[in-house]
């Protein structure tokens, strides 16, 4: 009888104990989100984009509130040609609560080039300097580190419209 009592006991806290870790392990309720950038290939000799600022959003435009929240941000002026044939880089990273990212926004900044024949040439962003570059995305966050690569295509993104004037229509997609 005694043993009888002291297997159970020991059954139950096997129970017990695997019941904990297994629900321990699949309860995270955070995940770290690295924002990256990759790029295919053009023509142009550089397309340089000065990137200040990446925020994400969680909550829907319809819900009232702005929802935006600003990453760790590499903020540095990146040449995209040098982010081919599976070459990405880091461009931002936060922690957030399990949740589902609807938009990413790229903030950019002045300094914004392509080098064509030798030559550099400003690129103008005809929106971008105001509101971002905004991709939405519905991407839920569910394990502990979460990639998010996003491709900017630089060979759809630069237009010439003339002698010397380049314009950015970004044509941005997450991988």
């Amino acid at each position: 009888m005694k043993n009888s009592k002291i297997i159970i006991i020991a059954a139950a806290l096997v129970i017990g104990v695997s019941t904990f870790v297994s629900c321990k392990k699949n309860n995270d309720t955070s995940s770290t989100l690295q924002v990256r950038l990759t790029d295919a290939p053009t023509a142009l000799e550089e397309v340089n984009v000065d990137i200040k600022e990446v925020h994400v959003k969680f909550s829907d435009d319809s819900l009232g509130n702005d929802g935006w929240v600003t990453l760790a941000t590499n903020a540095r002026v990146y040449n995209l040609l040098a982010l081919q044939n599976g070459v990405d880089t880091v461009l931002a990273t936060g922690t957030f609560p399990n949740s589902i990212v609807k938009q990413i926004r790229f903030v950019l900044g002045p300094n914004n080039s392509v080098k064509d024949n030798g030559v550099v040439y400003p690129l103008t962003i005809p929106s971008g300097s105001e509101s971002g570059l905004k991709i939405k995305i519905s991407k839920e966050l569910r394990t502990t580190l979460e990639n998010l690569v996003i491709d900017f295509d630089a060979a759809l993104s630069v237009k010439k419209e003339g002698p010397g004037d380049y314009k950015l229509r970004p044509v941005l997609k997450v991988k």
